[in-house]
């Protein structure tokens, strides 16, 4: 029996709000990397201006010339006409398969072959049925699911459809029209005066007995540890999986997708690589919603 193909390897698009010296100079490392997939955008919020449109565009085709496939990721929460706006222009261009982080995009996007981020909720085969319908072609598991809902979910889903996994970074848990960056310096949401600059990897919560378990990024709350999936290869390679995801932090990414790409080669255990990534993490590693366990939960360290 043929072993299960390797999965490709994508780098998410940058979460935090990053000057735009920093975010060519981490695009040049991409282009560099032996990432297969790279997506780009702003999926946050709107008021992070220092990349424009035509900015993301102009690194996609540099993207694209070092042979990276490239997608356009969209915002996960739209409140202005200002953002629709953007959201129809990323849309109508077909250079580049575009992520559609909300129902929104799906709708403009409909009958034209797309993506879905994580941050549409499809639970179930029926969903992603419906989608493929519309034209979705990859789609991101929803990083709360079990590895017993992404067999379900292999099983059943529609023929010509990718599927990729969040493998590695902070989880994104939630989205919120409040801006709780914006919050913590007593700014109004308004007048945030680009208040998640001063934060690269966003803002760590602590509780009252020092347990890190949280990090505000603007209007997301992510989890303060970093989702690592590698040491389950060998379950995402038996259910198929086609692509997995490398979310960007502020240091380190680069030998990350070293890391990664080392263990895929089979140069290096992933077991040996959970050591060497956790050296790598802010705040340290969590692989629970893979088990059916607390999302902050370290098993495979375990």
């Amino acid at each position: 029996m043929t072993a299960p193909a390797a999965p490709r390897l994508s780098l998410g698009p940058i979460p935090y709000y990053w000057p735009k010296e920093r975010v060519d100079e981490f695009y040049a490392m991409a282009a560099d990397s032996s990432a297969d997939i790279v997506y780009l955008g702003e999926t946050i919020c709107a008021k992070r201006s220092q990349v424009r449109f035509e900015d993301w565009l102009a690194i996609a085709e540099r993207l694209q010339a070092a042979g990276k496939e490239v997608v356009l990721s969209t915002l996960a929460l739209l409140e202005a006409e200002s953002e629709l706006k953007r959201l129809r222009a990323i849309c109508a261009q077909d250079d580049y398969l575009v992520e559609a982080n909300d129902l929104g995009a799906v709708q403009l996007l409909r009958g034209r072959p797309f993506a879905v981020g994580h941050s549409v909720n499809v639970y179930n085969h029926r969903t992603l049925a419906l989608l493929a319908e519309d034209g979705c072609k990859r789609w991101v598991l929803p990083v709360e699911l079990t590895r017993e809902a992404l067999a379900e979910m292999q099983r059943l889903r529609p023929v010509g459809v990718e599927t990729e996994v969040f493998a590695y970074g902070r989880l994104p848990l939630a989205y919120s029209a409040r801006c709780f960056t914006a919050r913590a310096r007593e700014l109004p949401k308004d007048d945030c005066r680009d208040a998640c600059i001063a934060h690269p990897d966003g803002m760590v919560v602590e509780t009252q007995d020092d347990n890190r378990f949280l990090a505000l990024n603007g209007i997301q709350t992510q989890s303060a540890r970093s989702m690592n999936l590698l040491p389950a290869l060998e379950e995402l390679r038996g259910l198929g999986v086609d692509i997995l995801r490398i979310s960007p932090q502020s240091e380190g990414t680069g030998e990350v997708i070293d890391i990664f790409r080392r263990v895929l080669n089979g140069e290096l255990t992933p077991a040996a690589s959970a050591e060497l990534l956790a050296a790598l993490m802010p705040t340290g590693p969590c692989d629970g919603y893979w088990h059916g366990a607390a999302g902050m939960d370290a098993l495979a360290a375990a």
